[in-house]
């Protein structure tokens, strides 16, 4: 990389670290192109991004953000991987790091506050965001449901007792 590569990439991740809620960080050492790739789609499919980049320029970049604290953590090979949805990019990273032991969860952050290995796997386990937001949709709906059942019931009983009446041929025509 030449210097202005190296200020292009800073600048990239400093613009990551201001716009983004969660950043694990993961040590890939010895994981092939193609686990790499593969892994780059499933994060991609969850709505994240992964990058491998040079601890001392991610250290640069994440000078006086809210992610300062990962520093401690970017050493050796690493990798950061990001998104807005904090449990979609803590599921991926720990799903993956679960089926190939070349790819290690170090810990990240969360809007400022540092998490280690096991608080990132308490993230993980959650449910999503879009699979939250339709556990509320159910909860708010449910109740909207039920009222309406009780309104019709009392219709719907008294038109199967007249359905009955006129089976039996006991109601007259006026």
């Amino acid at each position: 990389m030449d210097r202005t590569e190296k200020q292009a990439f800073v600048a990239s991740m400093a613009s990551v670290f201001a716009n983004t809620s969660m950043v694990v960080v993961t040590r890939n050492a010895g994981l092939t192109v193609a686990d790499v790739t593969d892994l780059r789609r499933r994060m991609r499919a969850a709505g994240a991004t992964y990058k491998v980049g040079k601890n001392r320029l991610v250290t640069l970049a994440a000078k006086g953000t809210p992610f300062e604290g990962i520093t401690p953590m970017l050493t050796g090979p690493t990798a950061l991987a990001w998104a807005e949805d904090p449990v979609a990019v803590a599921k991926v990273a720990v799903e993956f790091a679960k089926t190939n032991e070349k790819l290690v969860v170090l810990g990240g952050a969360l809007s400022g506050q540092l998490l280690d290995l096991n608080q990132v796997k308490a993230l993980a386990e959650l449910p999503s965001l879009d699979a939250l937001r339709a556990q509320l949709v159910g909860l708010i709906s449910t109740p909207a449901t039920r009222i309406a059942g009780v309104l019709q019931a009392p219709a719907g009983q008294l038109a199967r007792v007249f359905g009955a009446y006129a089976d039996k041929g006991d109601v007259q025509a006026a």
